[in-house]
This record gives C-alpha cells, structure tokens and sequence, in this order.
C-alpha cells in the first residue's frame, strides 16, 4: 500500500494489516523521519510484542542537527526502541576486528603507540556518483563515508577493552574514544573532485550537479586520539569515489624493530580486508629460500572464501536487520555516539562551506590528488609505503627469487663444513669443493 508520510489515516490502514512485533524501517531524509516515527507511534504500534524503529543514514548534517534529530526522536520513539543503522557495522570482517583483537593475546599486548606506527583507513571506489549526484552534491564523501562508516572502523580498532560483550558496554567504549579523539585539521586534510578522463565524465558533467559545484569526492585526513595508548599514532582515513581501484581495508602498520639487524626490511602489516574477497592478512619479512641471504615480504593469510567455503556469508543489511528483530544493539549507533563522531567533523565541515579548504582536481581512475600522498606521506613522517598497483597478493616461485642478487661473498674463504653439505644437498660434485666461491 502507499501513503503520504504525513497522513494519519494511511498509517491506521497499514496498521491493520499487520500482526505483533512490528519492526518499522524508515529509509527517508532527515527532515521526514520525526513525522514518519510520530504517526508509527501514535497509529501504527503493535499492541503485542516490540515495536523498533530502524533509521537509515543521514543522521543529521552536523552537530547541532543530529542533536536537534536526537531530541526529536527521543521524545517520540524511546531509545531502545531506535536502531540507527550503518551498514558498515554489519559486514563480516568489521564484526571480526574485536574478535581478533581482544581474543589473541600476542596481538592486544602490542596494540599500542609502542608497537604501532601508523593505522590506515581506506574507501576507495571505482564508480562515480551518477544516479545520485543530487543526494551526493549535498552531502559529500566526508558526510557520505568518513564521518560514519570509516569513524566506526575507526572506533573498533582504537577502542579500549570494553567492560564486558554487552551491547551498552561496548558502544560506552567507543563513545570514550570518541571523546578523547581530536577535531580534525584542515592542515591534514586533503580533499578533491573527479575530472573528466579516459572518456567517462568527471563529476560536474553529471545533469544532477550543478557546473559550479565544489563538493569533495575525496578526502584524505588524519585522526589523532589524546590517551596513553595512541598518543603520536596517526590514524588516516581515506575515501574517494571515480579512483583507480575499489577496495575497503585497514591496515595496521608496525614500528621496525629498534635493533635494525635488516635495515632493508620493509616492515610488518596487519591487514584487515573489508571488501572485496574478505581476508585477514600479515605481512612479515622473510628469509629467501636457498643459498643466498637475501630477504622479501610475505605473509600469513586468511582469506574467507578459501576457508570458509562452505559457510554462507550474509549481506551486511541482512545481518544487521536479523539484529534488529532479535533485539541485538551492538551494531547500532547510540545517540551520544554519533553526537562525539559528529564533533570531531563539525568545524571541518564548516570550514570547508565557508571556503576556506577547496578540492583539487584529480583525473577519474586515478589514485586522487597527488597532494594526498604527499601530506600524509609528511605527516607519517615515511612510515606509509604506497603502490600505485595496490597489494598484490605475491606467486612466488624459485626462479625468481634466485634472480634476487646476492650479497658477494669473501672469495678467498674456503667452503666451510657447513656449506659443503648444503652444496653437496645441491647435487654439486664434491671434487668442485676445491674451486672456491667463485663457482
């Protein structure tokens, strides 16, 4: 059936037709939630069982309306009975970063400013914004995707250990971070807009935005959390529509060892995959197999679909939604969490309408500004490595490693005992023994 959303009538015919325990998702703009929740409370309640209100993003602009949302919603619809959804939340790997990190030790006893240099954020998509330049044009990719979804993830990794697995619990751990994370910089922030290229059109040509529009389609900054645990660890956050890849993922970059035994190493990483092909990788260095002492990086992986290719994966609003009927709130968004995510963005955002931080121009499939790079590259201080090929998941094989050179050795030392048997494992003629290290 349809109905206006502000018509009482339609509401007490939808009543009708429905049973008890009554979940209620209000995929609407802003400014039609407080009506829609007002006439569900007042016309369209079950008499038995629950009655939950889900609420899809935007929760509101900035800080002073999604506190004006908050109070107006709360004043109708009680809060354990709203649900605000973001579906980041609800997909598999992002549920598994809690797991990973408070149920193995060795992992949680380094999780700190001591052992970490850097964390990494990153939203990259291929696409543009065709389709939904009108919605896009009002909000931006800070509003779209920084401030909610890569600010969960964000939340996840830096929490504190919650008190316990509840759902109060656990969003009070995050809503403490939050509050100890500061404002952003516009100093550490980069932001930029697609441009025509390769024959795809660049985010102005789109009909539905204006020629003069300045909204960002990307925007790389940096997060910095005031407490002993990440005082000096930079947290960036990139996300950026029309770029040269589509990927989610975090990465959790590690200090080098302080003794420099292999100065060459390329360091550790602790990558989380979000999507696509979700996987939980670690990059470590490793000896080369063979006769040289040569070193590379590989890692230790898992990814999901090998082995877990038996078990069915559930869409991110699936999961989330079975929540909500189920009465689950730990992948839901509290009020007072989204007022501190909100904060943290706010003077930003405002900065930016005033024009006092403009986007760059970047070329559509490309990596975005290159003045992106550069500033976080600065303020990392050379810790982030970038590839403009991205990861790529390593098939090594023995022909290539031995092409690695190796480190010239002191040709007047005779073979020791030691290599002997390692030449003579090799298949080499003991009388070549004799012949030096110049065989």
């Amino acid at each position: 059936m349809s109905g206006d959303y502000g018509d009482e009538k339609a509401y007490t015919s939808l009543s009708k037709k429905l049973g008890a325990n009554r979940l209620f998702y209000l995929a609407l703009p802003p400014e039609l939630f407080l009506k829609a929740a007002t006439n569900i409370q007042n016309t369209c309640k079950a008499t038995r069982g629950f009655n939950r209100i889900v609420v899809e993003k935007p929760f509101g602009y900035d800080l002073e309306s999604a506190k004006k949302l908050g109070k107006e919603l709360g004043a109708v619809v009680p809060e354990k009975d709203l649900y605000r959804i973001d579906h980041y939340l609800g997909k598999q790997m992002v549920q598994n970063i809690l797991v990973t990190r408070f149920a193995n030790g060795p992992l949680e006893r380094v999780w700190d400013r001591k052992s970490i240099a850097a964390v990494q954020i990153t939203c990259k998509e291929k696409i543009g914004t065709e389709g939904r330049g009108g919605y896009f044009d009002a909000s931006g990719i800070l509003r779209d995707i920084t401030q909610n979804h890569l600010t969960q993830i964000f939340s996840l990794i830096a929490m504190e250990p919650p008190k316990s697995l509840s759902p109060e619990d656990i969003r009070d751990a995050k809503v403490n971070l939050l509050k100890q994370t500061e404002t952003l910089s516009p100093e550490n922030t980069v932001l930029g807009q697609y441009t025509r290229a390769n024959g795809s059109i660049g985010y102005t040509d789109d009909v539905t935005v204006p020629d003069t529009s300045v909204t960002p389609t990307f925007a790389s900054t940096v997060l910095k959390v005031a407490n002993a645990r990440w005082s000096g660890v930079p947290f960036v956050l990139k996300a950026g529509k029309a770029l040269n890849s589509a990927k989610v993922d975090v990465r959790v970059i590690f200090k080098k060892p302080a003794n420099q035994l292999y100065t060459n190493s390329p360091g550790n990483e602790l990558v989380f995959r979000v999507q696509p092909d979700e996987a939980v990788y670690h990059k470590l260095t490793m000896k080369v197999p063979g006769l040289s002492s040569n070193i590379h990086q590989s890692e230790l992986d898992l990814q999901y679909s090998t082995r877990y290719k038996h078990l069915s994966m559930p869409d991110a609003y699936e999961s989330l939604i079975l929540d909500a009927v189920c009465g689950s709130r730990n992948n839901f968004v509290r009020q007072d969490e989204l007022e501190e995510a909100w904060r943290i963005f706010t003077p930003l955002l405002k900065k930016i309408e005033a024009g006092g931080l403009a986007p760059l121009p970047y070329p559509r499939g490309s990596r975005g500004p290159a003045e992106s790079d550069a500033r976080i590259t600065k303020v990392l201080d050379g810790v982030l490595k970038r590839d403009d090929k991205g990861y790529q998941w390593p098939t090594y094989n023995a022909k290539e490693l031995q092409q690695v050179p190796l480190e010239k050795p002191d040709m007047a030392l005779p073979f020791d005992k030691k290599e002997q048997e390692v030449l003579a494992s090799a298949n080499v003629p003991p009388e070549h023994f004799s012949a030096g290290r110049e065989l």
